[in-house]
Formats: C-alpha cells, structure tokens, sequence
C-alpha cells in the first residue's frame, strides 16, 4: 500500500499558523505603541515637575540688598519719628508728622517688596512713588523755605528735622537716591502670573 501524502497537512498547518503570527504581530505592535505613549506621558511629567514654575517675586541678588537697606531706613525713620514726637512734638509737630509719615511708607514699601503678587506689586509702585514725591517736596521746603514745615532752620542733622529734610542729606541721600532704584528694580521684574491664574482668566 501506497502513503498518503503529507503535503495537505503541512499546508493546513502552516495556512493556521499565519492568522495567528499575524496577531502576535499587532498585538506586539500595540503593546509597543502603548509602551512608547506610556514613556513619552511619563516623560512630560516629570519634566514638568523638575521645571519650577517663576513666581510673582524676585527677592535674590541686588533684590535682597534693596529690601535690606529700605528695612534700616524703616528702622530709623521709625526710631527718629517716635523719639520726636514722645520728647518735643511741640517743637515742630508739622515735621515730625511728616516724619511719622515717612516711616509708614518706608515699613509699607519694605513689606510690599518682599510680598508676591501683582497686588503688592501695585502697592510697592504706589508707596515708592509717594516716598519720591516725599523727599522732593520735603527736600525743597526744608531747603529754601524750613519755616513752612515748622523748621528753624537748614539743618538736616537737627533735632526737627525728618528723613526727608535736605533731601535726605542726614542719611548720606540714601532717601533720594533709594526710590529711584525702587523704581527700576520694579519696572524690570514684572511678577509672573502662574498658570492657575491665567487659566482662571482665561
């Protein structure tokens, strides 16, 4: 007797195989896709997360050098004010309560510097451009006209005079000077609005 050939067999087996190989392929192929997708998520989040996002603030470098130096002059504006009018207020109470004053812009422009947000932001342009103002106008009544404010005379070391007498000559004109630098440290760091806040915007 004769054998049969195998030759059908062979082919049906290699005929079931293809459909299945052809599977494997895309199931391969889709876990591949899954994996890469997985990958590049995985990828944006942790970049995002080591990315730090800019804050409203920018308090290093010559920043901290400025809020320092506007906390002495609040200090001292504070001290002088509180020690005038405690001691002799009727020597010259105009003066001393424009040097009161100056001390309440000084604690505010310091406190605002240091705070983030766009609001202080808008309050630490408003008290600098008060404490300009302040020294000018105390600056040349003290100079030219010292009786208009309740002083007796051009003496910026004197016992009624203010931070702001002579244009801040007691103080080296560190209050002349110091609001000026404000100003510009201001108009160069802008505060950053965050991405909650622009989407809320939005």
């Amino acid at each position: 007797m004769s054998e049969k050939p195998t030759a059908p067999a062979a082919s049906r087996s290699t005929g079931g195989s293809g459909p299945v190989a052809a599977g494997s392929a895309t199931t391969g192929s889709a876990t591949t896709g899954s994996a890469t997708t997985g990958s590049a998520t995985t990828g944006s989040a942790a970049s995002e997360t080591s990315t730090p996002q800019k804050s409203g603030r920018r308090m290093t470098g010559v920043g901290r050098v400025l809020v320092v130096v506007y906390g002495i002059l609040a200090l001292a504006a504070t001290g002088r004010s509180v020690y005038q009018i405690m001691d002799h207020f009727q020597v010259a109470p105009v003066a001393f309560t424009l040097s009161a004053f100056s001390a309440v812009i000084y604690i505010v422009a310091t406190i605002a510097l240091i705070a983030p947000g766009r609001t202080w932001y808008r309050v630490a342009w408003t008290t600098i451009s008060i404490e300009l103002a302040g020294v000018l106008i105390i600056g040349t009544l003290s100079t030219f006209a010292p009786a208009a404010i309740g002083m007796a005379a051009i003496d910026p070391f004197g016992d009624d005079s203010t931070v702001w007498s002579a244009y801040g000559a007691g103080y080296l004109f560190i209050p002349l000077v110091l609001p000026v630098l404000g100003m510009l440290w201001l108009a160069k760091h802008r505060p950053v609005a965050s991405s909650s806040s622009t989407a809320a915007e939005a």
